[in-house]
């Protein structure tokens, strides 16, 4: 099954256009998902429109609202709201150039990829990756989709550039209100020198095959099992529960330094080479 492009257009630099295609970089059929059914019945449960003191109304009687205060709302039809959307323009304009880390990693929201429509965009296409490349730069711009109009940051991203969506400001929260109760004390100099040290030696290459989800991969387990068995009973494993974790700073050194300890004798029997049988063939 070819890939449904998300959005078509150019990307502009000054009088450069270059005509693209971008395509979303994750999917959602991984995750589990489930349905509420009516027990007795097997069925599946729907929902009405149902107002409180009328009972179930007609889904054209149905208009959006805006809550300005409890129960006061401003009245929208779908004519209003569609006069006052983003004309969905066909051009991505890259109007700044920022470093990479000077983005916040709270605004970054989805990944999409971006590739050249066809064969006489692709040179243009590698100059743009290229350059975004050697200056270690990512571009920044608004991309005009479905009614909505998105901040995005675009980046080289091995032989084709990768467009990622952006918050705006006023959509993330600022991290002090959750973290003013944090004092500013410097932690103990031998506690400090302890963790360093553990997370040196679990230092590695990010790799993302290296991790899975454990509990969709207990479900998937559990919904087979289900599934195959004909006496509709339950299936319940017991799974072990975290050990309670320590609140004092000698829990807390003891725990660093037999981390540690265990990290070293862990590397220490990857090391060690295998013995090899002195007998030898007849």
């Amino acid at each position: 099954m070819v890939a449904r492009a998300y959005w078509q257009g150019q990307i502009r630099l000054a009088l450069v256009s270059i005509p693209v295609e971008i395509y979303s970089a994750t999917k959602s059929g991984a995750k589990i998902s489930f349905r509420q059914i009516h027990e007795p019945s097997g069925k599946r449960i729907s929902y009405e429109k149902v107002v409180q003191g009328v009972g179930p109304v007609d889904r054209e009687e149905i208009v959006k609202g805006y809550e300005l205060s409890k129960g006061n709302y401003v009245l929208l039809d779908e004519d209003e709201i569609e006069a006052v959307k983003v004309e969905s323009k066909k051009t991505l304009e890259l109007v700044q150039f920022v470093e990479a880390c000077e983005i916040d990693p709270l605004y970054f929201e989805k990944p999409y990829y971006v590739a050249p429509k066809d064969e006489l965009a692709e040179e243009a296409f590698v100059v743009l990756r290229e350059a975004l490349r050697k200056a270690g730069k990512v571009g920044l711009g608004q991309l005009s989709v479905r009614g909505q109009e998105k901040l995005v940051a675009l980046k080289p991203c091995g032989n084709g550039l990768l467009l990622e969506t952006l918050r705006y400001a006023d959509e993330v929260k600022k991290g002090q209100a959750f973290f003013h109760d944090i004092g500013d004390d410097k932690p103990d100099k031998e506690l400090l020198d302890l963790a360093t040290t553990l997370i040196d030696k679990k230092t590695a290459p990010f790799d993302a095959s290296e991790f899975e989800d454990r509990y969709a991969g207990a479900l998937r387990k559990l919904i087979d099992k289900k599934a195959k068995s004909k006496s509709g009973k339950k299936i319940v494993e017991d799974v072990e529960e975290p050990a309670e974790s320590g609140g004092n700073v000698i829990d807390l050194m003891a725990a660093l330094k037999k981390s540690v300890g265990s990290e070293k004798k862990g590397q220490a029997k990857k090391a060690t080479p295998k013995k090899t049988s002195r007998k030898k063939s007849a």
